[in-house]
Formats: structure tokens, C-alpha cells, sequence
């Protein structure tokens, strides 16, 4: 099993009632249920507007952890207990969760009122430090990617979020000096605002020492 490296400070949390741990969590004994479930209120929670619902192919199986079998029983065993609430309207279907918002949604869409494709098919974006390196940095390389993934296993996604931003405004778009800031950081630790002014004292810091080389 692979350690959990823990929740960051930037991360946003989802709100999920007190009734799923009062009478939900412990009726339910399927991993699939309990997976869809969780991932439904969480997706719903983030989403904009009066239609928050899902569509079966959004129920993402890769994120879930499951195969296509699995979710569609875990949909189907939330929708028999009625967590989740199946809504049908001119061969479109929608999946709703069961509370007053939701069943409100549920009977507007019932009746004509919205469509399936008026929902925000995703609530919002993860950025990771993939699509951070290309956007800002360049081209991903095979090498690159290795050394990517083991950056995420030492360093938080704030820190490399920050030392990539620093590397556009300093105009140093390269992974040594995004790794030259690292390792300072790591040893030599960091203050929740140090570094996020874009002086010429903070830009000498890095590039001055023992990670001049790697960085000019």
C-alpha cells in the first residue's frame, strides 16, 4: 500500500450531511456503493447552478478506483436505497442525490424544465504538475515525467505549483531551477510568505550558491 503523503492547506473540503454518518454508513456494506456514493456528493458539492446531477458516463471509474462493471452496480445498489435519485425525461437520464435541492432539480427536469446537456459535465479542474509543466515550462519527455513523479513524491503540490510560477517570472523556464528551489526550500525551510514576491532579492537567491550552475 502506498503511503498517503496528507490533506494540504490550499485544498478545498466537501460538505457531506450528517446523515450519511448517522444512518448511511452503517447500512451500507458494498465498497462500490459506498465509492459512488462519496464520489457523487462530492462532484454534485462542486458544481455551479440549479442542475446538479450527473450523467452515468461521469461517474468516473478511474478516479473511482473501479471497473465499468462496478460502477454501474454501485450506482444501481445507491439508486435502490434512494441516496441517489435515477430521473429519466425523453430518453435522457440523470442522477440526483436525495435531498431537498436535489429533488427539486429532479422534478424540474422531470417536468421539461432543464436539459441533460445544460449540466457542467466536470466541477473543476485538478491541476497536476504534468499539465503545469507543459503549459509553462515545455514539451514533457519520458525523462522529464520520471523525474516529475518522483518530484510529487517529495515535494507538496503547493511548493511545485509556486517554484513553476517562479520560473515564468524570473524567465528561467527550466526543471533545474525549478529543482534548485526545492531543495532550498526543503532544507533550509520556508515561510508561508517568503518567496511569493517578485523582487530582485528573491530571484538572487536562487540563483547565486551551490545551484548556480544548474540554473544560469
Amino acid at each position: 500500500m502506498k503511503p498517503f503523503k496528507g490533506f494540504t492547506e490550499t485544498e478545498t473540503f466537501t460538505q457531506l450531511p450528517d446523515t450519511f454518518f448517522h444512518q448511511l454508513l452503517s447500512q451500507i456494506d458494498d465498497a462500490a456503493e459506498l465509492k459512488v456514493t462519496l464520489y457523487f456528493m462530492w462532484r454534485v458539492e462542486h458544481m455551479d447552478g440549479p442542475l446538479r446531477a450527473l450523467q452515468a458516463i461521469e461517474f468516473d471509474a478511474t478516479e473511482l478506483g473501479l471497473s465499468e462493471d462496478k460502477v454501474r452496480s454501485g450506482i444501481e445498489k445507491a439508486v435502490k436505497r434512494a441516496t441517489i435519485l435515477k430521473v429519466e425525461h425523453k430518453a435522457e437520464v440523470l442522477y440526483f442525490l436525495n435531498s431537498p435541492r436535489g429533488r427539486a432539480a429532479a422534478n424540474a427536469f422531470l417536468h421539461g424544465e432543464h436539459q441533460a446537456a445544460s449540466v457542467t459535465a466536470i466541477p473543476f479542474e485538478r491541476p497536476n504538475i504534468f499539465r503545469l509543466y507543459e503549459e509553462n515550462i515545455g514539451p514533457l519527455t519520458p525523462l522529464i515525467a520520471d523525474t516529475l513523479k518522483d518530484a510529487e513524491e517529495t515535494y507538496s503540490a503547493e511548493w511545485l505549483s509556486e517554484t513553476i510560477e517562479l520560473a515564468v517570472k524570473h524567465n528561467k523556464r527550466s526543471w533545474k531551477y525549478c529543482e534548485a528551489i526545492l531543495k532550498r526550500w526543503k532544507e533550509e525551510g520556508r515561510g508561508e510568505k517568503q518567496d511569493r514576491r517578485d523582487t530582485e532579492e528573491d530571484r538572487d537567491k536562487y540563483i547565486k550558491g551551490e545551484y548556480a550552475d544548474y540554473i544560469k
